[in-house]
């Protein structure tokens, strides 16, 4: 099937356009100039920018070398995919199986000679993007949770099997797995293409990387280490070309090693792996490290290293609580200072806690900066309304920073999200007015680069519930036909977070250690009654339970009460405003973590992420207007501090 980009539309394969919005499936447009090129073209024949999908392809044969020079009868060639008879046989231009999908773009190198496994990493072309690949229809079903069968598993490699594990795990810091198939000897696996990415090494080889930051980074190294452990890839971090660097400076690594594979490779900067892969290996890894780099061994960490040689650290715990006590003494001279950013503090030593590991796992005694701040949202009128009463408004305000030495941005962010009530030309001028009104407050009040206050958040929903009164009032207005709306309001200056709301729109907050919370609570009956003391069960058997107690718009400012917070973003985390045609029946609880879980990756598309959350609405609920807005915000260690 062909999952549509636009709207992940399943689509047959024959479809040149996607069934459900008219999107191409046949061709896309070139980011750099706009072009419309084929999906199975490499470069824009317009101006030259990359645009094809790309992997990266790892083909291993189990055979020797003069096994794949001889392998020239028709028997061997029905024991490769696709009848090519040897890694030899593959040329740049030509494809890896039958379907004529996946092309080499680069020539291939000459295997190893008298080795029990040929391998060779090459990039390939997708020429059918689209299509879905049988590891992601696995992949899927897990996220679903549905049976997959033994049958499935078996078909591919030991390595494909570690991928799709971590992947479960939503470990970004591991490739993203695309495809793999085995047959009789041979096998591919298709794997995100990070080969472009920053070495690790060069990081080290920087004069102006500061010793905590590389403190922070064999920290992380010992974060991996354990998540490793659990597929017997531990050799994936003992080779210096492997350890690469995200856009957000996070360690990564550029694919997995088994640590079943003994045998080493000529890449430069990988160790000898004849040896049982142990931690003392790990310490040779950090000693390789400052030896290319040319950089000096400060005190604390030459004792490591030398205890890791002398086999007197044996565990990975013992090896995190020595590099907490290095953090601690290098924080020492700082730590009477109140810090002006987030600190996060090391998580606990649980071996089996890998919900903290990864790209958002907690650095070392750093205080946190914003590093990527992405926004998407869209509203829908759903399937039983005749018209949208919900309106939100997006204002953004980011100033960049972005150098070899450090990469951090300056935000001032506004999100509201309104649901209107009062029927057609009366929610619709409720909500609309409600935004517009507090857009305009803070552009005339949030003039500097300190958060609103708590009074400054109630003054200006106070004012757009007066706004929307006076029309009432005006147009003598009276009972149901009298306008309002419910309000969901966001703010974002740096790491510092601030919400305000009145009804029962919503804001939800996603991290990698504590999941999906839903921050804000509704305005209505059943939660009053529960707040005096009343049980759920109860509270919410009352007929008019799930009625507003509060709305902008029907009564005069005496009768609102605004809940504003305020809270500090110290990790990684994705924000979700909703409209209860959203957030009815618990949706998002229920079905939503599913779409909401991969969007907090920096690479995952937003507007895509929306698009589906709204087609999940309108699945299962669909009685009301739909409306949703997310909010990406990327933290990275703060070195200046």
């Amino acid at each position: 099937m062909l999952i549509c980009p636009q709207c992940t539309f399943e689509n047959p394969n024959s479809n040149k356009f996607c069934q459900s919005c008219g999107e191409s499936l046949t061709d896309r447009i070139c980011d750099e100039c706009g072009t419309e090129v084929p999906v199975n073209t490499l470069v824009c024949h317009n101006c030259g920018a990359e645009c094809g999908t790309v992997w990266q392809a790892i083909i291993t044969q189990l055979v020797t070398g003069e096994e794949i020079e001889n392998s020239t009868g028709a028997d061997d060639a029905q024991n490769i995919p696709g009848g090519f008879l040897s890694l030899s046989q593959l040329t740049a231009g030509s494809f890896l199986e039958s379907e004529q999908r996946y092309q080499l773009l680069s020539p291939l190198s000459a295997p190893e000679e008298n080795s029990s496994q040929a391998e060779i990493c090459v990039k390939v072309l997708d020429c059918l993007p689209y299509q879905i690949s049988p590891i992601e229809a696995i992949l899927a079903s897990q996220e679903e949770d549905l049976m997959i069968s033994s049958g499935e598993i078996s078909e591919i490699s030991h390595l494909a099997k570690a991928y799709i594990v971590l992947e479960s795990q939503t470990e970004s810091a591991i490739p993203v797995i695309h495809d793999a198939w085995e047959k009789d000897d041979m096998q591919v696996l298709l794997i995100e293409d990070r080969s472009d990415w920053q070495y690790l090494l060069e990081l080290w080889q920087d004069n102006t990387t500061s010793t905590l930051q590389l403190l922070h980074y064999l920290y992380e190294m010992t974060q991996l280490w354990t998540v490793l452990e659990t597929v017997d890839c531990c050799q994936s971090l003992l080779n210096l070309s492997n350890l690469r660097l995200d856009e957000d400076q996070t360690l990564a690594l550029q694919r997995l090693y088994s640590d079943s594979s003994r045998k080493s490779s000529c890449e430069e900067g990988e160790l000898e792996s004849e040896q049982p892969v142990t931690i003392q290996a790990l310490g040779q890894v950090w000693q390789e490290l400052f030896r290319q780099s040319q950089r000096t061994q400060f005190g604390s960490i030459m004792k490591v290293l030398a205890d890791l040689e002398a086999g007197k650290v044996e565990t990975i715990l013992q090896l995190r609580s020595l590099l907490k006590e290095i953090a601690a003494e290098l924080e020492a001279p700082v730590t009477a200072k109140a810090p002006t950013t987030p600190e996060t503090i090391l998580p606990s030593d649980d071996a089996d806690d890998f919900s903290a590991k990864g790209d958002d796992a907690p650095t070392i005694m750093l205080s946190m900066q914003l590093s990527s701040l992405d926004d998407a949202g869209r509203t829908d009128v759903g399937r039983k309304r005749n018209y949208n009463e919900d309106y939100f408004g997006i204002v953004t305000k980011i100033n960049k920073l972005d150098c070899p030495q450090n990469r951090a941005l300056e935000a001032r962010c506004l999100y509201i999200l309104c649901d209107g009530m009062g029927g057609h030309a009366g929610g619709e001028i409720a909500s609309a007015l409600a935004v517009n009104t507090l857009r305009q407050y803070f552009e005339e009040h949030w003039v500097d680069n300190q958060m609103p206050t708590k009074d400054m958040l109630c003054e200006a929903v106070c004012l757009a519930n007066q706004e929307i009164y006076e029309v009432n009032q005006q147009e003598v207005r009276s009972g149901t036909k009298r306008m309002g709306t419910t309000l969901v309001m966001l703010l974002i200056q740096g790491t510092e977070a601030a919400v305000a709301h009145v009804g029962d729109s919503r804001l939800y907050r996603l991290t990698r250690k504590r999941g999906l919370e839903q921050i804000t609570v509704d305005h209505e009956v059943g939660q009053r009654e529960m707040a005096h003391g009343v049980e759920a069960s109860i509270a919410y058997a009352r007929p008019d339970a799930y009625q507003l107690t509060q709305a902008l718009g029907p009564r005069d400012q005496h009768s609102i009460n605004p809940d504003a917070e305020f809270f500090e973003i110290t990790e990684d985390s994705l924000f979700i405003l909703v409209s209860d045609g959203l957030s009815d029946n618990d949706l998002l609880e229920t079905y939503g973590q599913n779409i909401l879980a991969p969007l907090l990756r920096s690479g995952a598309n937003l507007e895509q992420g929306v698009t589906e959350l709204i087609d999940l609405a309108n699945q299962y609920n669909g009685h009301d207007n739909i409306t949703a807005i997310l909010v990406r915000a990327k933290l990275r260690p703060n070195m200046d501090s």
